[in-house]
């Protein structure tokens, strides 16, 4: 247990090999609960999950180790990650943990903790919980009559569509609009179609039939064909999709032009910078985001600050900064007005706001700016990372100078999956593919 095992989005690998084991699971909750453990009083301790079947052997294993130092634990069962996020500032408690593989297939799973303050905890905060993890924890046991009690929240569904609702302007409503929304068979299942009928949208649903292994299965946000598709078929005004545990979005046009986030981004920075909502005077992305974004949000006045990848690296940005909005190019969004990580209900709810404010076209209302042309590609890799390869370290160099002056070029290692992610943009598209397509070459080589 000695080496790292916290990513770029909490832990995360195949169910029932380590790190995603029912013992590993077990000791995470022993180590987190030290860590966040009170001694004056009784602590609680939100715990969510999306519907993979791997979810039924990690709950139980997480829940006993929170309960063996003495938290008490709140089971909310199948809910958005950004629900397990709002619980745990609502109930007060010392932490929260949603059991996610976010996009992945469902033979993956993962999990991902929250501090009280409902923000993701920091590098500083997960080392300290991987040493706990690798020290012996045994001594630091509740006592019998001090151990855990865990109960099930029956209204966490009720509350969360509650919050979401209040996100969306009161004096609008979405009567008259046909709406399909796409749950990716995860966590978003009951309660998206739920907010979007309530709020009055004529909803078509998909994607929200799981059976623990249809997750992300050939629907949600990263299978834009599948939305697309329906929202023709069905004449829709707009369409919705999630990953597993929704904490991300696509939007598809009446005619099944994708939405990427950061068209979201611009449109929703456009629409709080009028409003007088927006603080900071700019936004928070990845270095991710298209140029074509950074040089819209310059002609509105607003500053655009780059981070890592990882919506935990947007988040602590906009703290910094004083922002309230920021986000991804994958359509993690995160709306400091609303909440403390990426709600794909949320920012849903701000997009569509816009569309009825504005009496037109999703198409007409939603493609605020022109995109810099970029080609991005993923190359799997086993073992160790090929990065260090000589003939890939050149083949980056040759393509950077290809490109100097005239676009950008990231690549870097997935901190969620064995993958090499690929991405370059610039005014001439050809020369962006080529430059792309000769590093996954060399990858691919090297692998």
């Amino acid at each position: 247990m000695g080496e790292k095992i916290f990513g770029t989005d909490g832990i995360r690998g195949r169910a029932n090999k380590e790190p995603i084991t029912a013992e590993v699971a077990l000791r995470v909750g022993m180590a987190t609960g030290l860590h966040f453990r009170k001694s004056e009083e009784r602590c609680r301790v939100v715990i969510g999950k999306d519907t993979r079947l791997s979810g039924y052997m990690l709950e139980p294993a997480i829940t006993a180790g929170f309960a063996s130092v003495g938290m008490d634990p709140i089971l909310v069962g199948p809910l958005p990650t950004p629900a397990v996020a709002m619980l745990t500032r609502s109930l007060r408690a010392a932490v929260g943990v949603m059991i996610t593989a976010s996009h992945n297939p469902h033979q993956d799973n993962g999990i991902k903790i929250f501090g009280p303050d409902g923000y993701k905890l920091s590098d500083k905060v997960t080392a300290a919980i991987e040493r706990r993890m690798a020290a012996d924890m045994r001594p630091d046991l509740a006592v019998p009559n001090e151990l855990g009690r865990a109960r099930r929240l029956d209204d966490a569904q009720g509350r969360y569509v509650e919050y979401v609702k209040q996100s969306f302007p009161k004096e609008l409503r979405l009567d008259g609009l046909k709406i399909v929304v796409d749950c990716a068979n995860g966590a978003a299942y009951r309660v998206a179609p739920e907010i979007l009928w309530e709020l009055g949208a004529d909803v078509i649903s998909v994607g929200d039939q799981p059976n623990g292994l249809n997750i992300n299965e050939n629907c949600g946000s990263t299978c834009a064909k599948t939305l697309r598709s329906q929202v023709l078929l069905q004449e829709a005004d707009f369409g919705i999709a999630f990953d597993g545990d929704a904490d991300r979005l696509l939007v598809c046009d009446e005619n099944g032009g994708i939405v990427d986030g950061d068209q979201i981004i611009g449109l929703i920075a456009r629409q709080w910078l009028h409003k007088d909502i927006l603080k900071g005077g700019g936004v928070a992305v990845t270095v991710m985001s298209n140029l074509g974004l950074e040089k819209y949000l310059a002609s509105l006045g607003l500053a655009l600050v780059r981070t890592p990848v990882g919506d935990r690296h947007v988040a602590a940005c906009m703290r910094d900064r004083g922002f309230n909005l920021g986000g991804e190019q994958s359509g993690h969004i995160i709306l400091g007005e609303h909440g403390t990580t990426g709600d794909g209900l949320v920012a849903g709810l701000q997009v569509l706001a816009a569309i009825v404010e504005a009496g037109r076209a999703t198409s007409d209302v939603c493609r605020v700016f022109e995109p810099l042309p970029q080609v991005a590609q993923s190359v799997g890799f086993n073992g160790s990372s090929p990065l260090k390869d000589v003939s890939v370290r050149q083949a980056i160099a040759t393509a950077e100078d290809r490109l100097r002056g005239m676009g950008r070029l990231l690549v870097r290692k997935s901190g969620t999956e064995p993958m090499i992610r690929i991405m370059a943009e610039g005014e001439d598209q050809k020369l962006v593919g080529d430059v792309v397509n000769d590093i996954a070459e060399t990858l691919r080589a090297a692998a």
